[in-house]
């Protein structure tokens, strides 16, 4: 029963925005509980072109590519060596990451707002990516080393005997292994990113490089005071739609990835 309830607190404002989404604006403002006469398609037009969701959705696109590709790939290889190399200074490190999780982002975006600026990258894609990967990379690595230490060391030392150097056996023989936390990893951190509103809003003040979620919020102060409501709920669910299809498609191996993680660690 209790599932039942939460279901349908969840699922009903999406519904509910969905079926907003189109109708027109005298519907939205006389009769927001009902259904639209005549769906208005011509709201996700508009959403796309003259409200620039369209680029937006591209910018986020873009960065995203980058950020996570480089969080998976800098954090497979940091968590692989942390799981299996014994060196000084390796619990350092470790705890080091670890205590990048108990730190708000918020604390520091004076700082990193400084930092990018004097870097020459405010206001640029790759400014935006090097700052998701860091951010990304403290709960990426610990999920990580604890999924590569429970993988089978018999397989990497037989690569070995059989002339495998470790880039060899990380790249051909580990990474692969590794495949349910890194699809588990990606979407965590794919969902995360393509939800986040702080950062961008501080280090990409160029508008013609906004993403989504600055968009977005713009947009709705914009659209408030132009009445074009529909156009405004249709960008929400286009923003939407990504991260449900993500969710819907990876559901499984995002819940087999966390649990293998949790029960390995």
């Amino acid at each position: 029963m209790l599932l039942a309830v939460w279901a349908i607190l969840v699922i009903f404002p999406f519904v509910w925005m969905i079926i907003t989404a189109l109708k027109t604006d005298p519907e939205i403002l006389s009769s927001p509980w009902t259904l639209p006469a005549v769906l208005q398609w011509d709201n996700f037009t508009r959403a796309w072109t003259e409200a620039h969701i369209g680029r937006f959705f591209l910018n986020t696109l873009i960065v995203l590519a980058g950020s996570l590709t480089g969080t998976l790939l800098i954090s497979a290889m940091a968590s692989y060596v942390l799981a299996r190399f014994e060196f000084p200074g390796r619990q350092a490190i470790f705890y080091a990451f670890l205590a990048g999780l108990m730190f708000p982002v918020f604390l520091a975006l004076v700082p990193l707002y400084f930092l990018v600026n004097d870097l020459h990258m405010l206001a640029t894609f790759r400014g935006l990516i090097l700052v998701y990967i860091a951010y990304s990379l403290p709960f990426t690595i610990f999920f990580l080393t604890a999924f590569f230490k429970t993988l089978p060391t018999e397989l990497g030392e037989a690569a070995i005997l059989d002339g495998a150097n470790q880039y060899q056996v990380f790249f051909q023989v580990m990474l692969p292994l590794a495949r349910p936390g890194l699809i588990a990893m990606g979407i965590f951190n794919f969902l995360g990113q393509w939800n986040q509103f702080l950062l961008p809003l501080v280090l990409m003040p160029s508008e013609d490089k906004y993403l989504l979620s600055q968009g977005l919020y713009f947009l709705a102060v914009q659209q408030g005071y132009q009445n074009d409501y529909g156009a405004l709920f249709a960008a929400m669910v286009i923003s939407m739609i990504p991260s449900l299809i993500i969710y819907i498609l990876f559901q499984r191996r995002l819940e087999s990835g966390l649990t293998a993680g949790a029960l390995k660690g």
